[in-house]
């Protein structure tokens, strides 16, 4: 957890050349060290509306904890569920307003719209009806939602359309001054969220059968840490807490996961790290509208098919042993100078090795400035002690 660290100072936002902004330290930082604690500016289900219709939420549609007793529903739609009256009251005055709760119920019953469209764009038109609901209860957050990055113009503008004239004709949002909802603030907003959201996971479960996939239980805008770039050997991993019983569960706490010097771009990765050449390519390119030229995708767009679609965790097996030994220091790792095989050492110390899980692992907090020789998997949440420390 985040522990009320003061992380202000740590990174600064900066132009980065081909990539756009990002976030760069302003000293050295340690393994372990917490550089972003950020909160979310609006946060909306990820459950399709057709799942809805049949069974009852999992987690409070607030704070988006597990439900696990008795919970409490709203008074007017009866579908939306609490964890408690404080979560209800706080949803009634903010997030699950009457314009909201009608909105959603008549999405949720309209068997046009769900034959008709696709999980994703029941969940596109939930973030809509969230996002306008922003612009009326806090006009300062909807901005910094539209300052965010995302292009109006690379929207397809039948799927613009489409849900423009679903939400005009079932839930025509309220007059707000200062915006109308015109196409292309749709257009905007989709752009936003597509670039810009962080899915809460649900628990991973590493027995089923599906191979350990997790999904998304809410997604949520974070200013902030929308500014990570992508990096297919990050030097930095979030975590969320969401079932915790802190007032901040839905937070996400970045943590550096090894030494990086003054000056350096703090990068996440978008996915788990244990995806080859072409599948990681492949998402950038369709989900996030850029092809990555990292040191690591450098390193692998020399190999051939054979080796881009063999296991990543078998080839760090064969070629672990020179990386290892140019890191036994604990040094910062060097993600680009070995000609072969620079990550090897990266999976073998930061990948966790739970069988199905790919998360990467991070230090805890440094205690007193000493680094702490535990590191947690942010997927799974297993701990493992780490000897080279």
């Amino acid at each position: 957890m985040s522990g009320g660290v003061n992380t202000e100072t740590l990174v600064r936002v900066e132009e980065i050349q081909g990539r756009g902004r990002g976030l760069v330290s302003t000293q050295p930082l340690r393994g372990g060290q917490i550089v972003v604690v950020d909160s979310p500016i609006l946060l909306y289900s990820a459950l399709p509306l057709t799942k809805q219709q049949h069974s009852a939420s999992l987690y409070c549609d607030k704070c988006f904890k597990t439900i696990q007793s008795a919970s409490v529903s709203c008074p007017t739609c009866s579908h939306r569920r609490f964890c408690s009256p404080t979560c209800l009251s706080a949803a009634l005055a903010s997030s699950h307003g009457p314009w909201v709760c009608q909105s959603l119920s008549r999405l949720r019953d309209c068997q046009d719209f769900l034959q008709h469209h696709s999980v994703e764009r029941q969940t596109q038109a939930q973030f809509l009806i969230a996002a306008y609901n922003l612009a009326f209860v806090s006009p300062s957050d909807f901005q910094i939602l539209l300052s965010l990055q995302g292009r109006a113009e690379d929207e397809d503008p039948a799927i613009v359309q489409s849900l423009h004239s679903v939400l005009s004709s079932l839930c025509p949002p309220p007059p707000i001054e200062g915006f109308s909802f015109r196409l292309e603030l749709i257009a905007a907003l989709i752009a936003k969220d597509k670039f810009n959201a962080f899915g809460l996971m649900e628990p991973l479960n590493l027995n089923e059968e599906n191979g350990g996939q997790r999904s998304v239980r809410a997604y949520g805008i974070y200013p902030k840490a929308s500014l990570f770039n992508h990096d297919c050997l990050p030097n930095a991993c979030r975590f969320d807490y969401v079932d915790t019983n802190n007032s901040g569960n839905t937070d996400i706490v970045v943590r550096m996961i090894h030494d990086v010097p003054q000056g350096r771009e703090i990068c996440l990765s978008y996915f788990p790290v244990n995806s080859n050449y072409s599948t990681r390519q492949k998402r950038l390119l369709e989900d996030y509208g850029f092809t990555c030229d990292c040191d690591r995708c450098k390193v692998e767009a020399t190999w051939s098919d054979d080796e881009c679609d063999g296991d990543d965790n078998e080839v760090m097996e064969e070629d672990v042993d020179e990386p290892m030994e140019a890191e036994s220091d604990g040094e910062e790792i060097d993600n680009g100078n070995s000609a072969d095989f620079p990550h090897a050492y990266f999976f073998l110390r930061y990948m966790c090795n739970r069988n199905n899980c790919w998360g990467t692992l991070a230090p805890f907090p440094p205690s007193d400035a000493k680094p702490s020789n535990l590191l947690e998997c942010n997927a799974c949440g297993a701990i493992k002690n780490d000897e080279v420390c």
